[in-house]
């Protein structure tokens, strides 16, 4: 089981909660299980709703102080193109999403159809000590006055502030989520609703994939008409960076294949040394196609109609928050969950559902994320020669 990947964990999860679901639901002394489920999957629902503002300050303020330290026309242009990417990709999937989604998801698949008893034992409330948009303007106000004073107190105050928020998700979040998952699809499955909404997993898992790859073409295709370079060449030579990605789920630990692979693209030393590990934090297009679909879909589950004016303010809040998203397998969805909270209302069901859709392809996310980093390596490497 320690062997055993995170995504692989996952999968026996949902597994084990569908079968739970199926063979205890009928059962009134085996019943106790489903329940017991229920009561663990609201505890650490109400803890990471805890956290969250905990991950907002701990990993967003010293991200913009860390780019605000780093100076230069070069961090500007490159900071810039990697949010308008960023933006163009959940933007994108918003237009995908209102026209493909609602041809096979039906309204209110996750209402439950059940009269079962399927509430937890006991809750316990965890009630966070900030809002989420005050943690969000205080993660700003922090990082950017680090930034402009460069003073070392405070930044390392808030460094080892975040290395305790990442200890956390690392040790405790991430091993709990399976159970978590569990709990959910358990419920869901007890309620009479499981077809549905596996029906819709692999639909919406199927788009995404499909978006994420349209997506890349698109960005290549662009890099290569500004700068007269082969884009089917240039993705090719990114191939060993992607294949890397989908194995590692970590745009960090692909960072030394990404800088042979954007070597290989022609694009100057000092461009490629400073771009692409930059990009490996800045420029997460993969992860934001993921959760703004992933996102429509839940909405469609539970009988809500996304529209666009509640999805483009998202996106762009959402530009934000990838920049300081915690370099962790499910780190983008980790930082998302206050917004979600915030601007949609999702519950801990909900969320569960969010981080068990983006879970199952964070690997081609994050393979997205780091080849799209080419692209935008191409373009800036255009430009800096123009300047110079």
């Amino acid at each position: 089981m320690k062997k055993m990947g995170l995504l692989g964990k996952l999968v026996l999860g949902i597994i084990a909660g569908i079968l739970i679901g199926f063979f205890c639901k009928d059962l009134i002394k085996n019943f106790i299980i489903i329940k017991i489920l229920a009561t663990f999957s609201g505890l650490f629902g109400n803890f990471l709703k805890f956290i969250i503002p905990c991950i907002i300050i701990g990993f967003v303020a010293p991200g913009i102080a860390d780019l605000g330290n780093k100076a230069g026309k070069l961090l500007g242009i490159t900071t810039l193109i990697a949010y308008v990417s960023t933006i163009l990709a959940g933007l994108s999937a918003f237009l995908v999403g209102k026209a493909i989604l609602p041809k096979f998801i039906k309204v209110a698949e996750l209402k439950e159809k059940s009269n079962l008893d399927l509430n937890p034992y006991f809750t316990i409330d965890m009630p966070p000590f900030t809002g989420i948009m005050t943690a969000l303007i205080l993660a700003f106000f922090l990082g950017l006055g680090m930034a402009h004073l460069k003073t070392k107190y405070l930044y390392n105050a808030v460094s080892e502030f975040q290395t305790i928020t990442q200890k956390t998700v690392s040790i405790i979040i991430i091993p709990l989520i399976p159970f978590h998952i569990a709990g959910i699809f358990s419920s869901i499955t007890a309620s009479g609703e499981i077809f549905n909404t596996m029906r819709t997993f692999s639909s919406v898992f199927v788009l995404l994939l499909l978006l994420q790859v349209s997506y890349l073409v698109v960005q290549y295709l662009i890099a290569g008409t500004v700068s007269g370079k082969n884009p089917l060449t240039c993705i090719k030579n990114y191939l060993p960076a992607y294949l890397t990605a989908v194995g590692t789920q970590s745009s960090a630990a692909t960072i030394p294949v990404s800088l042979e692979c954007a070597r290989k693209n022609e694009i100057s030393e000092e461009v490629v040394d400073f771009v692409v590990p930059l990009c490996a934090t800045i420029h997460l297009a993969g992860d934001t196609i993921t959760l703004v679909l992933a996102t429509m879909a839940v909405q469609m589950m539970t009988g809500e109609t996304p529209t666009a004016a509640m999805m483009v303010p998202f996106i762009f809040m959402l530009g934000i928050t990838m920049v300081a998203a915690p370099g962790i397998p499910g780190g983008g969805v980790y930082a998302t969950l206050g917004l979600l909270e915030k601007i949609f209302h999702f519950s801990s069901g909900q969320q569960g559902l969010m981080i068990a859709i983006h879970f199952a392809q964070d690997s081609f996310g994050t393979a997205t994320n780091v080849t799209g980093d080419g692209a935008i390596a191409i373009f800036v490497d255009k430009l800096f020669r123009n300047k110079k």
